[in-house]
């Protein structure tokens, strides 16, 4: 291997990726793939995932589907057991299943507020719980990989309740960080600026759009790939002091904000 690859290497890992079938933690999966690792795919659409599988093989890595309800503590008990039944152990979990919504404030409905809290928090808390556990264990130096919202930073989209959800992800992932840094357990958020997903395209609207724009030195959405630059630092050993950090992927929304 040459230097560069021997820092981004993920050779030999295995890496659990929640809400894999997606767009951003897709190409998060196939990033790691590239780089060696192992990927799982975890989610519910087994459509989505085989053509997600097939950008993973197009890379030159390998993976496999698990379906999950990832807001239920025994349906991620269950995936570990898979996963460690399937490929040995563990090495990465990233969390990045996600519900989002635009209904105005004072709009919102208890159902909708304790769904999105449901997937996009309490599923978080629970998978650093079940995988924790295991990394704690068996001794594993391990990297979580939550990912963020810069709504949950500047809340300027008027997404409220996945603001609030996003920003608890956050606090959790700096807690983590402080009580297992000294068990070589790593966690961290990326935080994507505004990419166009599955999640928030309903509530980019054309006022949306240009004010978000307006916002962003780079005047345009990011595109999923270009989270994979972030994705390997945190994963790989080019991140090995790095823990309860968020790096801001966003095309320099913040530096217009703060």
């Amino acid at each position: 291997m040459s230097y560069v690859e021997s820092l981004f290497s993920l050779q030999g890992k295995t890496a659990v990726v929640i809400g894999g079938t997606g767009e951003l933690c897709g190409a998060m999966a196939v990033a790691m793939a590239g780089a060696g690792a192992e990927i799982v795919l975890v989610g519910r659409n087994e459509k989505k995932a085989s053509a997600r599988l097939r950008d993973i093989e197009d890379a030159g890595g390998h993976g496999y589907f698990v379906a999950t309800d990832v807001a239920s503590r025994e349906g991620l008990e269950k995936l570990l057991a898979e996963v460690v039944s399937k490929s040995g152990k563990c090495d990465i979990l990233v969390n990045g299943a996600g519900v989002n919504s635009p209904t105005p404030f004072l709009d919102i409905p208890e159902e909708e507020y304790d769904h999105i809290f449901a997937i996009n928090t309490k599923a978080v808390v629970m998978a650093c719980q079940v995988f924790g556990a295991y990394f704690l264990e068996h001794g594993i130096r391990a990297s979580i990989i939550n990912v963020g919202s810069m709504s949950a930073v500047l809340p300027l989209s008027r997404v409220f309740t996945y603001s609030m959800s996003k920003a608890a992800v956050h606090n959790i992932s700096k807690n983590l960080a402080r009580e297992w840094g000294t068990k070589d357990i790593r966690v961290n958020t990326i935080v994507p600026g505004f990419f166009p997903a599955e999640q928030n395209r309903k509530v980019l609207t054309d006022e949306r759009v240009d004010q978000i724009m307006g916002h962003t030195p780079m005047n345009r959405f990011g595109e999923a790939r270009e989270l994979s630059g972030a994705t390997l630092l945190l994963a790989s050993e080019a991140g090995s002091f790095m823990t309860g950090t968020e790096i801001l992927v966003d095309g320099g929304y913040a530096a217009m904000t703060i």
